[in-house]
């Protein structure tokens, strides 16, 4: 029997540190249910003291998620270690994810410490969480820019304070495979009851080495890998758990290892992230990018044609991803379509259903030929949006060649009815300049991006915004045939998530106040 390699997914605390990415508590839960689909071993759920919106997101997660360990992230102090512990304590197997810096960069420059300091702290933080919980991860933050006795020195303390998970980052992307190999085996061979623990990795991939210091660590007996789908994260993004998983699948034979992930809901989970957060799949994205399995050089395709392991080691289906997915479209019936959307990982109420029929049904008018990306741009439009103070009524443009653009919107704000025009540089700027004036915001738009969900001209154009308020960034979403109203609509969509966010933020503060009275 081969080893297990357990499966760490932090997409919900590193992987939201990428620049616009932040999801909101309902996001997060989805997102976790999803990652429970997988069967990951563990979720980072967030960082707790990092803010009342973290520890909320991280105590719903631990209190209704059964079915796997959930970590959250503490710095070495009592304070974080606390907080993350009240965070977690209601979760069926907590885990207290606790780190310090290990590198004379870190300690010189960052922490001010000496090694002496660092080693003192770490151990009776380790100490303080070992007595909250049995699951306890110590990480030596730039480990691999670290002294590697002293990382052993370090590593040998804390198993004997209660750590259980021994973590050794490459935090800033620097390592070479071959060499990220080699400190993992001696790490192996000389830190006393390593045999203990459980040795893990967390790459980053600013040298665009994440997945392959990974796979070096795990060749070299490292038995967990931290990661995130779709390989989100702050710069170049951390280790992608797709390709990791894959890559150990389909050379089970030279890596001799295994995970439990469910890999066929690989595609939907990348789906999912890509919905809520924004951010799109480069289109050669390994694994789940959309050209992943395709095939377009005549050489290749006559090779697939006659043997589709000619070309392709993978099954697509092997992720989730079928061969055919237009089936749908407008005299589909609604078991066909709850049958679909069942495939792709959702589960709809019979009301939600209702509300997704309706609006497939307008779409599938317009459109006629109805693609998997085409629903699940229907239910980030249609179900998964949060409570809207603003919503679109109407919208007309009136732009072309030698002409002024205008926009005329009627929507409702806090459901009264109110309507505006304005002229603009161009149709969407004479939209979003009434819109702005309508709602009276005073957000500024970092970027906008439209692209076409799937090929054709009667492609739904979908459309992203990342807008700023107050220090607050957020991204918005729209997908509609006509490309004007999509941007409205994720225009509206970032005003709402704004509203929304510091909503959530002042309940959380007080629920977060109550606590304490109460505790």
């Amino acid at each position: 029997m081969s080893d297990k390699i357990y499966i760490f997914d932090t997409t919900l605390r590193d992987g939201e540190q990428s620049p616009g990415a932040s999801m909101n508590m309902q996001e997060k839960f989805r997102l976790a249910q999803q990652l429970v689909k997988l069967n990951v071993d563990v979720i980072e759920a967030g960082f707790p003291v990092a803010s009342v919106g973290d520890f909320e997101c991280v105590k719903n997660i631990a209190d209704h998620l059964r079915d796997v360990q959930v970590a959250g992230l503490a710095r070495c102090n009592k304070k974080d270690i606390d907080t993350a512990w009240q965070a977690l304590k209601g979760g069926a197997n907590p885990r207290i994810h606790t780190f310090l810096a290990t590198s004379d960069i870190h300690l010189k420059h960052k922490l001010k410490m000496t090694r002496e300091q660092m080693l003192e702290l770490a151990v009776s933080s380790v100490r303080q969480a070992a007595g909250y919980t049995s699951n306890v991860e110590f990480s030596a933050e730039d480990a691999s820019r670290s002294e590697l006795d002293f990382v052993c020195r370090v590593f040998e303390e804390v198993i004997k304070a209660g750590a259980t998970t021994l973590n050794f980052p490459d935090t800033t992307g620097y390592a070479l495979p071959e060499e990220f190999g080699a400190k993992i085996r001696y790490l192996i061979e000389h830190v006393r009851n390593i045999d203990r623990v459980i040795l893990s990795v967390h790459c980053h991939n600013d040298l665009g080495l994440a997945v392959a210091n990974s796979l070096a660590a795990v060749t070299s007996g490292a038995r967990q890998v931290e990661c995130t789908i779709n390989g989100l994260g702050e710069r170049a993004g951390n280790t992608a758990m797709e390709e990791v998983v894959m890559a150990i699948r389909t050379r089970a034979d030279a890596m001799r290892v295994h995970t439990d992930v469910v890999t066929e809901h690989i595609h939907a989970s990348s789906r999912l992230v890509t919905t809520i957060t924004g951010i799109q799949v480069q289109p050669n994205k390994a694994i789940v990018g959309g050209n992943a399995f395709a095939h377009e050089s005549g050489i290749h395709q006559d090779g697939m044609l006659k043997e589709r392991t000619t070309y392709e080691i993978m099954n697509p289906c092997d992720i989730g991803l079928s061969k055919g997915n237009l089936v749908l479209g407008k005299h589909s019936g609604r078991h066909a379509i709850k049958a679909r959307i069942e495939t792709l990982g959702y589960s709809l109420s019979d009301e939600d259903l209702n509300r997704f029929f309706v609006r497939f049904k307008a779409v599938a008018d317009v459109k006629k030929e109805m693609f998997d990306e085409d629903l699940e741009a229907i239910m980030m439009d249609e179900i998964l949006r949060i409570p809207e103070a603003y919503r679109l009524l109407s919208l007309g443009v009136m732009s072309g060649s030698g002409t002024l653009p205008v926009a005329a919107v009627k929507m409702l704000v806090n459901d009264r009815e109110v309507e505006g025009s304005s002229l603009g540089v161009g149709p969407i700027d004479a939209a979003f300049r009434v819109i702005a004036e309508l709602t009276k915001t005073r957000s500024k738009l970092l970027y906008f991006a439209v692209s076409s969900i799937t090929g054709g001209t009667d492609a739904q154009g979908d459309v992203m915004v990342r807008i700023e308020d107050d220090g607050k960034v957020v991204v918005g979403q729209g997908a509609d045939p006509d490309i004007i109203t999509a941007a409205a609509k994720a225009y509206l969509n970032g005003l709402n998530r704004l509203i929304y966010l510091k909503d959530e933020t002042r309940k959380a503060k007080k629920r977060r106040k109550k606590t304490i009275v109460d505790g």
